[in-house]
């Protein structure tokens, strides 16, 4: 039985098949309504009549289905090509934003607490370099209010930013953080080597890169899940939906100074 002829079966409408998506159309108790819906991938497919069905109906092919693996290795080589162009556009277009910005002050920064801080601006825009072995690969870029993105096409992935004292490893999620980490460690003369990951998920992946390393995760779902994913001992503010940043500004530097050196020492000891 084809596809056509099973959505049929199920009282959809199909004129023009359409390939791997979820597809809205008519039906026949509802001709003047797209109350039906179909995903077709050529040997699977997927119907619902939203008005006699509770739950999808899923269609097989009775013919086997031949594997072009020569189409498949073309599509994954065509792929990483545009992926690798995408990389070096991106990793470009950040290395002109870095050279045409000044070291200035922000008001994003200004509204995390560091108004004496200084930042890369251009065109008003905050950008803080993202590097992967130390070659820009890309930007993050940071409106006033805090909104934030990365280049298009850029690489993400393995992406840092580094504070370097030349002392123990503790990762983190936000510039913002990683500058109350640094001046909470300062208050009580703590080196350190800070490493902004930018994300959660990125998080565990700069993990891997280092064998011993703390981590200074935000108190919420996602900083949670990637701190305990990356099984290294993590730090998290007592006050739920907080970062080490709103941590810092409500307590104080040399306060949450001492809760993180307590945390590093209780870490280091358990090592």
């Amino acid at each position: 039985m084809s596809f056509e002829l099973f959505a049929a079966q199920h009282g959809l409408i199909i004129k023009s098949l359409i390939h791997d998506k979820w597809v809205r159309v008519r039906t026949v108790d509802h001709k003047n309504k797209l109350n039906g819906s179909y995903k077709f991938l050529g040997d699977v497919g997927w119907v619902i009549n939203f008005a006699t069905m509770q739950e999808h109906a899923m269609w097989r092919s009775e013919k086997p289905q031949e594997v072009d693996y020569t189409q498949i290795r073309n599509k994954i080589l065509a792929d990483e090509k545009r992926r690798s162009e995408a990389h070096k556009k991106a990793a470009s277009k950040a290395a002109w934003m870095l050279n045409n910005s000044r070291k200035v002050h922000h008001k994003y920064l200004y509204k995390k607490g560091f108004p004496e801080e200084k930042g890369w601006v251009w065109n008003d825009l905050m950008i803080v370099p993202m590097r992967l072995n130390d070659s820009l690969v890309g930007l993050q870029v940071v409106t006033a209010d805090g909104d934030k993105r990365f280049l298009t096409g850029q690489q993400t992935k393995g992406a840092t930013a580094v504070f370097d004292n030349k002392g123990v490893v503790i990762l983190c999620e936000g510039y913002a953080t990683a500058l109350s980490i640094r001046r909470a460690l300062k208050a009580v003369r703590q080196r350190y080597k800070i490493v902004v990951c930018f994300s959660a998920n990125n998080m565990v992946d700069v993990a891997k890169q280092h064998i011993d390393c703390f981590l200074v995760a935000d108190n919420d779902t996602a900083g949670i899940n990637a701190a305990k994913a990356t099984g290294k001992p993590y730090w998290l503010s007592d006050k739920e939906g907080e970062d080490f940043n709103d941590y810092e500004i409500r307590n104080g530097a040399l306060c949450a100074g001492e809760s993180l050196l307590c945390f590093l020492k209780e870490g280091l000891l358990a090592a």
